[in-house]
């Protein structure tokens, strides 16, 4: 017996699948059918399937089994804009193979992890379908957008009905180097400023007539850029501001503007609060004598996760399919995580190599795409049957 051609039909199955959801164009928030194809397979093999869509966001809730604890597979169909379609190799929603990378807007953040998780759920089913306690897979298609109607509809729902999760894999591409050398455990917070600095506009030949809000705001914005707000801890790096839009002016090189605006952003862990940062920006603001107004957005407070029974499976899991033992990280940007977190008990972060997510010529590594679907496998499998 060829003990190679479990794994074979694996890849393949899954490689197949990752294609068709990368041929749908599903630019937030529109899911392009995605919902519909995975919902069709889901249903053959047994599974409940829900559509919680609000707004224009379409999102799934499937469920396999009855009984407590729920395994979760949870991720995203939509998917970044492709940028320049000249500078592609190929067509973005052609799935291409080249070079042993399968190529396509999508493939590694995260339409491939999604047919991974759809694969293995269904072989978890179907070598036990009275398996103990329930398979949950959760999908929106506004991961890359607002996340407002997303997957917070369905954590909404599920709060309404009292049902937490007890464990819950998100799919995003995690991996750095290797498939298998990274988990992610918990997240970084997200708070945004915008500063709107009042001026006064007139002929730069005149300046005592006009009052420049980018001179009277340079040594506060400087002092911002420099500061150290805190040294991190054990989970989170330290706290970083990062301003990235600034505008002024009309377009005219002899007007003095009235007005400046510069955004900002803290990506920021536990060593910080909400309520400090926003605090000493202020203070910094006053010193300076700024006349200015800050408009803060919170996209996210940082979490983090128990090192428990999920994290030891799902890292037993990846060292048998890929001979690593994962290091565990908070780093990156927010993902839906962050609303997940709430109503799981464990939580963690998995998936393909991240260096080419959002960027021209998005691709996976083929061989990955077996090993990836059997790490979901042996998760979801372990902990059920604990």
């Amino acid at each position: 017996m060829d003990e190679s051609a479990p794994a074979l039909d694996v890849s393949a199955s899954t490689l197949e699948l990752a294609k068709r959801l990368i041929a749908s164009r599903s630019l937030t928030p529109d899911d392009a059918g995605c919902l519909d194809l995975i919902a069709s397979r889901l249903e053959a093999v047994g599974f409940a399937c829900e559509r919680v869509d609000r707004g224009a966001v379409s999102n799934l809730w499937a469920r396999h089994g009855h009984a407590e604890p729920i395994v979760c597979l949870a991720g995203h169909v939509d998917v970044v804009p492709t940028g320049p379609i000249e500078r592609w190799t190929s067509d973005p929603f052609v799935p291409a193979e080249r070079d042993g990378y399968l190529y396509g807007r999508g493939a590694a953040d995260m339409k491939t992890s999604v047919a991974a998780m759809v694969t293995a759920a269904e072989r978890v089913v179907a070598a036990r379908p009275d398996h103990p306690g329930s398979i949950g897979i959760l999908l929106t298609s506004d991961e890359e957008g607002d996340a407002v109607d997303g997957t917070v509809a369905v954590v909404d729902l599920l709060r309404e009905r009292g049902t937490r999760l007890h464990a819950c894999i998100v799919g995003e591409p995690t991996s750095a180097e290797r498939l298998g050398d990274t988990i992610k455990y918990g997240r970084r917070g997200s708070l945004q400023g915008v500063l709107t600095v009042t001026g006064m506009q007139g002929h730069v030949a005149y300046p005592d007539r006009a009052r420049n809000p980018i001179h009277a705001a340079l040594p506060a914005l400087t002092e911002l850029a420099k500061m150290e707000w805190d040294g991190g801890d054990a989970s989170f790096s330290p706290t970083r501001l990062q301003m990235s839009n600034m505008h002024a002016g009309t377009g005219a090189a002899n007007v003095i503007p009235g007005t400046l605006e510069v955004v900002f952003n803290f990506r920021f862990g536990t060593a910080s609060s909400v309520d400090g940062l926003q605090a000493r920006v202020q203070e910094i603001l006053e010193r300076h004598k700024v006349d200015g107004e800050v408009a803060w957005t919170l996209g996210a407070e940082p979490f983090i996760c128990s090192k428990g029974r999920l994290i030891e499976v799902l890292s037993q899991a990846v060292a048998a399919e890929t001979g690593l033992t994962p290091a565990l990280s908070t780093s990156g940007g927010t993902s839906d995580a962050r609303f997940l977190a709430g109503i799981s008990t464990e939580l963690a972060e998995f998936g393909p190599l991240n260096a080419s997510s959002h960027a021209i010529d998005e691709c996976v590594r083929v061989a990955d795409i077996g090993p990836l679907s059997l790490v979901y496998e042996q998760t979801v499998a372990a902990l059920l049957t604990r």
